[in-house]
């Protein structure tokens, strides 16, 4: 039965929002949402389950999020183990879960055409779910792969270590993952068999009265109506109570405590938590967000400015964190400078005096009302989404808030309420703190040990007293609230553009810049999105220059912080990032205010002056990222590996880790002027900008830049213009690079077999999207569910500057990666025989299948923008590359994948150019050693110096050739 329509006015939708939304109850007691989107390509689906870690039976730690990859596998009606996957993947779409303390989330997308045999697919695993004994073992090893990932993650550690200090009675004290030890050995010890133990968790867990479904779809309502009402009628409703799980986590033993803890990485960090009264029981007052808005500011007077200053920390962010329907905590997270880490009670001291400058400045009504209105702007201006992520937010609000406000959430306070702020302001209290200290200096001083992720840590008691003392002897900072907001937009019109502008036009071309343009003409929002690219050679000529750029981008959004803060705060997105051949500047958001915020940034570059204050800090903060590569995830060092490999002109990061001690203020002062001597500028503007707007923006960098009589930039030389150039494997080699893992306490090991295909081109581009469009999920299903190589185990395409090829990407601890090399050529002989198998109808369906995902439309001027400004800085400026493919996609025939797939992919084939990145974990490290010292097997080649190497290989020709030179 429909219970409410949105044309009554029941359900709150944004101003802009053309999509019809129904909420419906079926006679099972399922509560859903219907949405109409005629526009959408893609359909999703999304069901939350109000059962989460919390509800974990004792002993058995993980069992609910077994059970959501248990879901997974098979069902009565659909026996064929992961073919429910195989289905989504090879339609378009994409599957995924999580499982939350309180809940858990199931939801896929797909191509529309497929939408209804997906739902019903999907629509199983609540009613029939088969969780057989082997998968159910097999599935444990993937739960035990995914924590052996998260157990060298300073988040996953400090967010158990939080919990681990809390009332052992009350759930959130409890291990939420699982891994082998809770989940196979403690059972069996105790006589449980998991999966009878699993199936009864589902049989008294899952009813349809504690479920909400989301369903997004292209037809009207009625019709997604009759499809939802089909499928899912027949979910049982067994109507078990909703579990609440009431009182504190945290009694008076777990407050006043000051915990030291010794992270994983380099650096030093404060997180300050209190217990208070969770928002979701004040969402239209906000108290949370209006506390959080004050606290973590970045303005001028705020606290962040006062301990930047004096050089104390460098980022600070505050806000309700951890929430549930009857606990939350507010959390304060510093990042500390080597001196702010002697300065932690200063530091808490001038934290308690703004909470206290908030009590005396009392709750201000103008401040509620900015932050309202900027609220407000956001959420009736707000981009579309993806449906499959619009489809999460929303069955995630529907299990908390009433049905007018499931699009809502909490984003639109609207009830301005001091005494309710008041009260949450009042929690944040010195009798009610938890304050969490991380610093590598804690080495061999705690005395305790996380059971769980071996966290070492110790606890000390802090009395109210102590913090009084602490704010007495802290600094006197001019601490003070914040100046209204200039950069609220107030002009939100859309321009008129009087023709339909299909690709970006080159608008205007000069010695010094380029400048691409395509006015919005699709989303008609008031938004914009700019894009310059500084092309500086002298920026990337060698490790120390790189460094000194990465510095000079730091230092430069620094300089800018406390102005341009106020931007971001009003939904206007700016940023500074260093590149390989330079450094680019980026905003995005609304239009109106958007050229002040671009002249300010102009004339912070023009102007730019080093602050050796401001240096020391911005060094410290870059070297400890440097120093902190070596704790990545072993997948990722592959991957770094890979492109350090194939890209020329890189510098290892090892190198400029070597450089950084020795960087001065003064080397910066004088690299900035020689970087900033020679330049080009590519420049996209798009969106609701018209092109007399576009070019005047240009024009004025250029005055600024260029055109001063002592000009900061002059043009490019001709043989200056930059190019991106890729290594070139040579055909019928195999090459493999070994190397130990950089953090000697990860277990895990990792493989990137790389396979190099072709220099961008139409034709070979489909046949290669088309092979691994149909190779991803037998891939997945192989190594990552059948064999259980581990929980990272992907197979995706790899795009160089226009240089294509496929990646295995896959991280264990179960196999060395030359083993798990092995394992990937014979899943690829495997894989052969199943294209050769396969019918012409299933060809079609596939072909069909990446034509609907080629021509789906671009959700939101950002999402649009990132294409066309991809291809314009590879230098490609295919525009019409989706129609130009699809055109490409239906000329093929089968048996030119299958040659394709010959000449290219299949283990011998001639012309096959692959190469290994063979990253060796503590666990196989006597294994990295035979790899190192082993004869290469016949056409192998072990790689054994990057750069002799990349110096011996011609490379491809760059797209980027004709930079700088475009003919209009």
């Amino acid at each position: 039965m429909a219970v409410g329509k949105e044309a009554s006015g029941e359900i709150v939708k944004a101003r802009t929002d053309k999509r019809e939304y129904r909420r419906i109850v079926l006679p099972n007691s399922l509560q859903v949402l219907l949405i109409s989107d005629p526009d959408t390509d893609k359909c999703a689906a999304s069901m939350d389950v109000r059962v989460g870690s919390f509800c974990d039976p004792d002993g058995l730690e993980g069992l609910a999020h077994f059970l959501e990859h248990m879901l997974f596998y098979a069902s009565e009606k659909y026996p064929l183990e992961d073919s429910y996957s195989k289905y989504i993947t090879e339609h378009g779409g994409s599957t995924n879960a999580f499982t939350a303390t309180e809940h858990t989330n199931y939801y896929f997308d797909v191509n529309a055409d497929c939408f209804e045999e997906a739902l019903d697919r999907f629509a199983q695993f609540f009613i029939k779910p088969l969780m057989s004994a082997d998968a159910t073992t097999r599935e444990i090893k993937a739960v035990d792969s995914e924590n052996q990932k998260n157990l060298l993650s300073d988040a996953w550690r400090m967010s158990q270590l939080q919990r681990h200090l809390s009332l052992e009675s009350h759930p959130y004290h409890k291990f939420s993952t699982g891994n082998w030890d809770t989940l196979e050995v403690r059972p069996k010890a105790k006589g449980l068999d998991t999966r009878h133990e699993l199936i009864k968790f589902y049989e008294e867990n899952y009813s349809a009265n504690l479920m909400h479904l989301v369903v997004y779809a292209k037809e009207n309502l009625d019709k997604i109506q009759g499809l939802v009402e089909e499928n899912f009628k027949d979910i049982k409703n067994t109507d078990h109570s909703c579990s609440r799980f009431s009182g504190q986590p945290c009694t008076s033993e777990h407050l006043q405590i000051l915990v030291k803890v010794v992270p994983i990485k380099e650096g030093h960090r404060l997180r300050i938590v209190w217990p208070v009264t969770p928002e979701l029981l004040h969402y239209k007052e906000g108290p949370c967000g209006y506390l959080g808005h004050l606290i973590g500011h970045e303005g001028e007077g705020s606290l962040f400015y006062i301990l930047k200053t004096l050089g104390w920390a460098t980022s600070l962010s505050a806000g309700e964190g951890e929430w549930s329907l009857e606990f939350s905590f507010f959390k304060v997270a510093i990042d500390l400078t080597d001196a702010g880490q002697e300065h932690m009670q200063d530091i808490i001291g001038l934290l308690f005096k703004y909470i206290g400058l908030l009590r005396q400045s009392g709750v201000c009504k103008w401040i509620f009302d900015e932050l309202a209105a900027i609220c407000e702007t956001k959420f009736h201006y707000q981009d579309k989404i993806r449906p499959i992520d619009y489809a999460v937010d929303i069955t995630t609000n529907m299990q908390i808030y009433p049905p007018k406000d499931w699009l809502v959430g909490s984003s639109l306070p609207s009830n301005f309420s001091p005494s309710i702020i008041q009260t949450v302001l009042d929690e944040l209290s010195s009798s009610n703190v938890r304050i969490f200290w991380e610093s590598k200096k804690f080495e061999n001083q705690t005395d305790m040990v996380e059971p769980w992720y071996g966290t070492a840590y110790s606890i000390e008691k802090i009395s109210c007293s102590m913090i009084q003392e602490w704010m007495l002897s802290s600094p006197n900072g001019d601490l003070h609230l914040p100046s209204p907001n200039v950069f609220i937009p107030t002009d939100l019109s859309i321009k008129n553009v009087h023709e339909e502008v299909k690709y970006p036009t080159l608008l205007r071309k000069s010695p010094y810049s380029t400048l691409w343009y395509k006015p919005d003409t699709v989303f008609l929002t008031p938004k914009a999105y700019v894009k310059i690219d500084f092309i500086c050679p002298h920026a990337s000529d060698s490790p120390e220059a790189e460094v000194l750029s990465d510095i000079f981008t730091e230092l430069l959004m620094d300089y800018l912080n406390e102005y341009a803060y106020y931007a971001r705060v009003a939904g206007l997105y700016y940023g500074i990032s260093h590149t390989d051949s330079g450094f680019q500047v980026t905003l995005v958001g609304y239009n109106h205010k958007l050229r002040i915020l671009l002249e300010t940034v102009v004339e912070k570059i023009a102007n730019f002056k080093v602050k050796p204050d401001r240096f020391s800090v911005i060094k410290e903060m870059v070297t400890k990222e440097y120093q902190n590569l070596k704790f990545q995830q072993p997948y990722q060092q592959a991957m770094y590996y890979c492109s350090l490999i194939l890209q020329d002109r890189t510098w290892p990061w090892m190198e400029e880790l070597e450089i950084l001690p020795h960087v001065e203020a003064d080397d910066l002062a004088k690299f900035v002027p020689l970087m900033l001597s020679r330049a080009f500028l590519e420049c996209y503007v798009a969106g609701n900008i018209e092109h007399s707007e576009a070019e005047s923006m240009i024009l004025h960098i250029e005055n600024v830049l260029f055109e001063d009589s002592k000009p900061i930039c002059q043009p490019l030389f001709p043989s200056q213009h930059l190019t991106n150039r890729i290594v070139k494997l040579e055909k019928g080699i195999n090459y493999f690079y070994p190397a130990e893992g950089h953090n000697p306490s990860d277990e895990n090991s990792a493989l990137v077999h790389y396979i190099q295909v072709h220099r961008d081109d139409l034709v070979l581009n489909v046949k290669l999207q088309l092979f691994a469009l149909i190779a991803k999920q037998p891939a997945f299903h192989q190594l990552r569910s059948v064999e259980q190589l581990g929980y990272i185990t992907f197979l995706m395409q790899r795009n160089d500057f226009g240089i294509r090829g496929i990646q295995f990407i896959i991280q264990s601890t179960a196999k060395g990666p030359a083993q798990i090399d092995l394992r990937v050529e014979a899943f690829l002989k495997m894989f052969e025989s199943k294209l050769y198998e396969m019918t012409n109808d299933d060809f079609k369906n596939n072909v069909n299948a990446l034509i609907d995902m080629k021509l789906e439309k671009y959700k939101n001027l950002r999402e649009e923008s990132g294409f066309y400004w991809r291809e314009i800085s590879v230098g490609t400026r295919k525009f019409d590359r989706r129609e130009s493919e699809v055109a490409a996609l239906k000329q093929l025939t089968q048996q030119e994948l299958i040659d394709f797939f010959n000449e290219n992919i299949r283990v011998g084939a001639p012309q096959k150019k692959s190469l290994s990145v063979r990253v060796f974990g503590n666990l196989h490290s006597s294994k990295y050693t035979a790899d190192k010292n082993e004869p290469a097997q016949p056409c192998s080649i072990r790689i054994d110096d990057i750069y002799s190497f990349r110096r011996s290989r011609p490379l491809y020709g760059s797209f980027k050739g004709t930079f700088g030179h475009v003919k209009l």
